[in-house]
Parts: structure tokens; sequence; C-alpha cells
């Protein structure tokens, strides 16, 4: 018998219905299976987040009997209805339990009654759901309206209070920030207890809640809560040192590979330019380079105009936010388990948020982190100072406190110490320290701190030492007259110079950014020289094209016709960058030789003219390069076409004239 057509539509859209209430149970089933299997949070609000968990667990019987039910086919549109409520409530309960348990501990320790409340609202919600569930609508069996009937006498019985063991500990909290607050310390005891109750109970899970806390500054938006946030970041940083700085090496190994980058190779262009460190707030300036925002911001107000890759004059000092690289660097991050510290988040802790809670507290902490170091043994020093190495990273009020509190004359010991990780930590803490600009005199003006330094540079146990003591060396040249002053010691010269040539390769970054800075000087320049810059430059160029190119090109500017003399073997390596370097190379490549040939005359000229193919390279640049790199290439083409023309003797004669008597030489007038 044929069907009716008519039939066909309702049957269709029936059948369409049904499957749909079926994935929205199932889908409603799995996500409160979900929200039924979490753990209770553990140290504080036990009762509220275990009672609706329990809730949750009625729920999903009720739910599976369902799904099971076989004479319910098609839902009413109130079930429906229900079942769509219920799942955004299941997924605010399990996005609640999961950030109580995944954030700070203290935090939530200082917001428990607004957190208490929100149990309380999700226990409402869930309650007046089941209230008007429409059993009587859906024909259930006598055994699922009884379970239906628990859940709604579980759901009338909320709870909305707090444990008084919860309220009795946040109180000793508020009345230990009180007291750092009033510069008066804590008990070791009690302050003991506190975090043991927060099961925050030796150095990693420290270090893990002073990285959330920082996170949660980042966060906020409201003013008063970032100011109670950063109080108990200086609390923990306290606690920290007061009740675990004695940690086992064990456990220090643990912290320092689970927090640090060091074991793991950073890839080269998530590392700044100046720092060599991992970039966490990326920034884009005038010349189109990408450095870390704290760096480039301290290299400018050191008075500095140009790139310090470059060498170019910034137009302007505006930076933009690099967010696509940022992001791969928080993944990248996330995939070898590196906590990713913001620069803005430690922005809002250094400045927008400061207090004397947090104030007094690192003062505290400095105190006893120097007190410890200076009666202990090396092994253990060495502890004390890798936690004022780590304290002196995080913002410029510890770096300020450690310096008052006469912290450099005590590094100054442990310089020369022949246990080579407490000389890294010594010489890396005071690397650490002169990123603020007043500390920078305290290096140069305390006794030894300088000359240790130098020493750590020429001698250091471990290249990681002297790699820092060179990172110190570049951020104190940010100083005009220190780096005149850096500029005339030979042993400065001679350490940087040994570095860049025989170090590994983060090593050979820290020498050859401080090479470039000292060649801002012409008296450096002078010294450099005596003692083969150039030829070092060219070494380096094999392995590290665009620093070593970029060295090369600051030299040749300042060094007159000692430079031009020394860099015209390198001509046909410059030819080769020129060719197959990066743009930022073949910039550098292109303005060191239009140098080289204005000031060396005609020979230079026709060694470079006598390279095969050289035109063909100048064109390439002139079409593809930077814009800078384009006018030097531009420029250098004309210098060869003169020469074709013949038109260089006269110049040559005035150079050669001069260049016999002097060593500043006689620029060529050429055209751009």
């Amino acid at each position: 018998m044929a069907v009716s057509p008519e039939t066909l539509p309702p049957k269709k859209k029936r059948t369409t219905a049904m499957n749909s209430d079926e994935r929205l149970l199932r889908s409603l089933l799995i996500r409160s299976k979900q929200t039924s299997s979490l753990n209770p949070i553990p140290f504080v609000l036990y009762r509220n987040s275990n009672s609706i968990i329990h809730k949750t667990k009625l729920l999903t019987l009720l739910l599976e009997d369902l799904v099971v039910d076989r004479d319910v086919k098609c839902f009413p549109a109130s079930a429906i209805l229900c079942f769509e409520e219920l799942f955004i409530v299941l997924q605010s309960i399990k996005t609640l339990i999961e950030d109580c348990c995944n954030g700070s501990k203290l935090w939530l320790l200082i917001q428990q009654q607004s957190v208490a409340n929100k149990f309380h609202e999700l226990t409402l919600e869930l309650s007046t759901l089941i209230d008007i569930f429409p059993v009587k609508e859906m024909n259930l069996s006598h055994d699922v309206e009884e379970l239906v009937d628990l859940i709604r006498k579980q759901c009338s019985k909320t709870v909305d209070l707090i444990d008084q063991k919860d309220i009795d500990l946040r109180n000793d909290v508020v009345l230990k920030l009180d007291r750092i607050k009033r510069e008066i310390v804590p008990q070791q005891s009690k302050l003991k207890e506190i975090f043991n109750r927060l099961q925050m109970n030796d150095s990693v899970t420290c270090t893990d809640e002073i990285q959330i806390l920082e996170e949660e500054v980042r966060n906020q938006s409201d003013e008063k809560s970032k100011a109670e946030i950063v109080s108990l970041i200086g609390l923990v940083r306290y606690a920290k040192c007061v009740l675990y700085g004695e940690s086992s090496p064990r456990t220090t190994a643990v912290r320092r590979k689970k927090s640090s980058s060091s074991d793991v190779p950073v890839p080269a262009d998530f590392r700044c330019p100046i720092t060599l460190d991992l970039m966490r707030d990326p920034v884009v300036v005038a010349t189109g380079q990408t450095y870390d925002r704290s760096s480039i911001n301290l290299w400018i107000e050191s008075g500095h105009s140009t790139c310090p890759k470059t060498g170019q004059t910034l137009n302007h000092t505006d930076m933009i936010p690099n967010c696509a690289l940022r992001n791969l660097i928080v993944m990248w991050c996330r995939e070898h388990r590196i906590p990713f510290e913001s620069t803005e988040a430690k922005e809002n802790v250094n400045g927008v948020t400061m207090n004397k809670t947090l104030i007094e507290a690192t003062k505290m902490t400095v105190s006893f982190l120097l007190q410890k170091a200076k009666a202990s043994q090396l092994e253990t020093a060495n502890r004390f100072v890798s936690e004022l190495r780590a304290l002196a990273k995080t913002d410029s009020n510890s770096r300020a406190c450690i310096a008052e509190a006469d912290g450099l004359p005590l590094l100054v010991k442990f310089l020369g110490s022949e246990h080579p990780n407490l000389q890294v930590n010594a010489v890396t803490t005071i690397l650490n320290l002169s990123i603020l600009e007043a500390n920078k005199s305290r290096i140069v003006e305390t006794d030894g701190v300088l000359n240790g330094v130098i020493e750590v540079l020429r001698t250091g146990a471990t290249w990681e030492a002297k790699g820092n003591a060179a990172a110190t060396i570049f951020s104190l040249t940010g100083v005009h007259a220190y780096r005149k002053k850096l500029g005339r010691k030979t042993r400065v010269i001679k350490g940087l110079m040994e570095l860049a040539k025989n170090g590994p390769i983060s090593s050979k970054r820290d020498a050859l950014v401080a090479i470039l800075n000292l060649a801002g000087d012409r008296e450096a320049v002078a010294k450099l020289l005596e003692v083969g810059v150039v030829e070092m430059a060219s070494e380096v160029m094999d392995g590290l094209p665009e620093e070593g190119v970029t060295v090369l090109e600051a030299v040749v500017k300042k060094g007159g016709l000692a430079a031009i003399t020394a860099a015209f073997p390198v001509i046909r390596k410059l030819a080769t960058i020129l060719r197959d370097g990066t743009e930022r190379a073949q910039e550098s490549a292109a303005a060191t030789l239009v140098n080289i040939c204005r000031k060396g005359g005609l020979e230079i000229v026709s060694e470079l003219a006598a390279i095969p193919g050289i035109e063909r390279v100048i064109w390439e640049v002139m079409g593809m390069g930077t814009g800078r790199g384009r006018r030097k290439a531009a420029t250098l083409l004309r210098i060869l076409r003169r020469w074709a023309a013949g038109l260089y003797g006269n110049a040559t004669a005035a150079y050669s004239t001069a260049g016999a008597s002097s060593t500043t030489t006689t620029a060529l007038v050429l055209p751009g």
C-alpha cells in the first residue's frame, strides 16, 4: 500500500527532534559526569565544594536513568529548557571548582566569602531547575521520580556558611600582612603553620604561588584588589626564603628545572637581541626590529637614539606589541613546561600597585638572605645567593632593596669563589641589579665590584659566568661616562674579545653586544683595533653573520684609517653576506662597504669591483632589501660607476695625503 505524501514531513520532523533531544541529554550527562568527578577544594572551602559535587553526582544518576529509559523517546519543551539550563549551571560549577583548585591559594583564602556566595548561588540555580523539572509530563518510572525527590531535598539544603577554621586562617594571613606593613617581622613558626595548612610546604609550591599571583594581578581591573594581591606576593616571597631557603639540593634542582628555561635551548627568534633572554613582552621598534619591552625601554632611557641591533637612528620611540610572536613564545613555554612571566604583570607589580606591605616584605626578605649568605659556608651560601639572584630579577623594588642593604660588597666576596655555581649566581645577581639605573653608579663606585666583574669576564670558572659578566659590562655601558671608562680598560677589551672568539653562541652574543656598545666611543675603538676586532668580527661572521657585520660596521664608522686598512681583507666576505645574508645583515654589509670605499680609496673600490657579479648582487639588495639597505646599496652602486668612469684619481690622492699623517681620513666626495 502506498504511503500518503502528507504523512512524510511530520514523521521526518519528529525523527530530527528525537535525535536532537537525545544528543542534548547525552551531552548533559557527559558534563555532569565531568563535574561530579572533580575533587573538592582541599585547602579552603572544602565543605562548600564537596556539597555541590555531591549534588551533581545525584544528578548524574538521574540523567543516566533518563538515557537508558526506552519509554522516553521525546521530551516536552519544558524538559528541554531545563536540560539546556542545567548544562550551563554544570559548566559554571565545573569552571568555578577548577579555577579555585588551579588558582592562587592565598587569593582564594582572602576572597573566600565571595566565592562561597558563588557556590550558594549555583546551588540555588540547581535547586530551582530541579523544582521545575516536569516529572509528571515525562511519565517517569517510580524509582526515577523518587530520585528526583531526593535531589530536590538535597538541593534545598544549601551550604552557604564558611568553616570557622577557614575564617581563622584568613584572619591569620591578614594579621601577618598588617605586621609586615608595620615593619614587624612575623614569627616563623606561625608563618609555617599557615603555609602548611595551605599546602605550600616547599620552595616549588611557593614559586608556583608567586607566579599565579603575578598573573592574577594582570587579570584584575580593580586597583584595591591589585594592591591586596601584591601584598600577598610580598608575603610569599618572604616565607619562601625564610621557611624553605635551606631546602635540599634536590628540591632546589627541581625548582630550577621547573621555573627556568636554562636547560631548554631557547629558539633564537624568541631571545631579546639585547639581553639574549627569553622575551616576555616583545615589541617592534621603528626599524622593524623586535626587542623585549623592558630591555629596549632601558636602552632608550639610557640616552640612546639608535636601534641596538642595526645602529639606525630611531625616527620615533613608539613600540608596537608583537602579539603574534608573544603567542608563539607562550605556546612554546607551555609545551616545555616553562612558566611564562609577563612583563605587563611585572610592571603592574612594580609601579601601578606598589604598596608598603610589598616594600617591607622585600626588605625583610633581602635582610634575611644577606645575613644567611654572610654567615654560611660556600655550599649553603650558594642557595641564598641563588635566591638573591631570582629576587633581583623580579622588579625594580627588589633591585633597589638589595643594593640599599649593602648587598654588593657581599656579592664581591663571592665573585672570586672557586665554587662555580656560586660565582655564576653572584655575577648574575649583579647583572640583574644593574638593570636599575640608580644601581649602575653603585656598581661602579662600590669598591671591588667593577674589578670583580672584569676578573670574572677574564678568568671566570664557566662560560656562563663570563657571559653574564659581559652582559653586565653591556648594561653599564648604557651610561655614556661608564662607556668611556670601560672602553679605556684593556682588560675589558681583551676579555670581551676572547669571549667573542672562543665562547659558546650565547656567550659570544653577550660579548658582541658589549663590544658594539663600546664601539660608540672613538678611544674604545682604537683599543679594539689594537687587539684585532676586525679579524674577530670576520671570524664571527661565519656563525653569527648579523652580529659580526654589525660590529664591523660600527668599528669602521668610528675607526678611521686603521679600521679601513684592517677591513681590506674582509671585503670579499662582506660581498658574500651582501649576496646570501639576511636583510639586516645585508643592510650592515652595504653600509660597511660604503664607509670602506669612501674612506679607503681606489685600491679598495677596485677590489670590490673585481668580485664577479657584484653589481647584480647590489641590484638585488636595491630591489628587495630594507629601506636603509636599499639606500646604501644605491650609494655603493654609484661608487662603482664612478670608479668605472675613472673619477677616483684626485680623491684618492687627497685621501693618501691625509692618511699618511693622521688616522683621521678624508671622506671621498660622492653623491648619496
